[in-house]
């Protein structure tokens, strides 16, 4: 069995979600396709897939055994491409990831513009508001929002962004407005929380000062998109990044309340990982994105100047 011919098979049918898309994709028989499945199996003694009359399920083995062949298939390919000139023209997969919304909303259809240039590249995001090792998850490049600590990565600043606190007219109509956050105490606050509610928001005084501000969270969601459209529709005074409320702020659907206690901008950064050689396919991403990022940021701070 040729286990890397295998593993492309089980990886297409995984992004596939199916044996029969897998097959249309790789222009490989289905039969083909099936029996090199079960060799796989066969061959490493477990189930990677459940298959049904509708659909194919990946077991939780399989999709251990996927992260780790994607992650082999990408170093095969970087390293045919790094003999076949990569480093010298752009070509081959680029992998990127970038926080969900970002990603979905203003790195996307940069992307796209990118791949109608460059034909030769292939993208694949992993969009997720959770920090990945690029390293470990085989990652040529990244988008951050904050402040950096990991030495290892060398970092490009696009621009930066603001944390806001927002709510809609109708809300402030009927709860009134509240001028500093000590104020907050009174409101219904809506907050992220993916397993404990936070209890304060961060604020900066005139002075500096770092200000712990405690709040009571009156709706709880672990979506950014939810947290606006509650906020949208008047349920409460929300925190998030600019970005995120821009367009419901730029057509009066929101407020922008509290701006003279905000933090300081946060930083929006390319990562990638140290080396001597950086493939020109992750080069001439940075290169067509970084003008376009900036345009996009300079939008969302036009429409969050209130």
């Amino acid at each position: 069995m040729d286990r890397l011919a295998a593993m492309r098979v089980f990886v297409a049918v995984v992004e596939a979600q199916g044996f029969s898309a897998a097959s249309r994709a790789l222009r490989m028989p289905l039969s083909t396709v099936s029996r090199k499945i079960a060799e796989l199996e066969s061959h490493i003694g477990a189930q990677l897939l459940t298959r049904s009359t509708r659909k194919v399920i990946v077991t939780d083995s399989g999709w251990h055994y996927y992260e780790d062949a994607r992650g082999i298939l990408d170093a095969v390919e970087d390293a045919e491409h790094r003999v076949s000139g990569e480093y010298q023209q752009p070509k081959g997969h680029l992998t990127i990831t970038a926080p969900t919304l970002f990603g979905r909303r203003i790195l996307l259809p940069i992307a796209n513009s990118f791949m109608r240039i460059h034909h030769d590249i292939s993208i694949r995001f992993q969009l997720t508001n959770a920090v990945v090792d690029l390293l470990a998850e085989h990652i040529n490049l990244g988008i951050r929002i904050g402040r950096l600590a990991d030495s290892s990565m060398i970092a490009t600043q696009v621009g930066t962004i603001r944390e806001i606190v927002c709510a809609s007219p109708h809300y402030l109509s009927q709860f009134g407005r509240p001028l500093s956050p000590s104020e907050l105490a009174g409101h219904q606050c809506i907050t992220f929380a993916k397993s404990d509610v936070p209890k304060e928001w961060v604020f900066k005084s005139a002075t500096e000062k770092i200000l712990r501000v405690p709040i009571q969270a009156k709706l709880a969601l672990n979506s950014v998109e939810g947290i606006v459209i509650a906020a949208v529709q008047d349920a409460g005074v929300a925190m998030v990044y600019s970005y995120q409320a821009a367009r419901h702020i730029a057509d009066g659907r929101l407020e922008i309340l509290l701006s003279d206690y905000e933090i300081d901008p946060l930083p929006v950064s390319f990562i990638y990982p140290q080396g001597e050689l950086v493939p020109q396919k992750v080069r001439a991403f940075i290169d067509f994105a970084m003008p376009r990022l900036r345009e996009q940021l300079e939008i969302v701070a036009a429409q969050c100047a209130q």
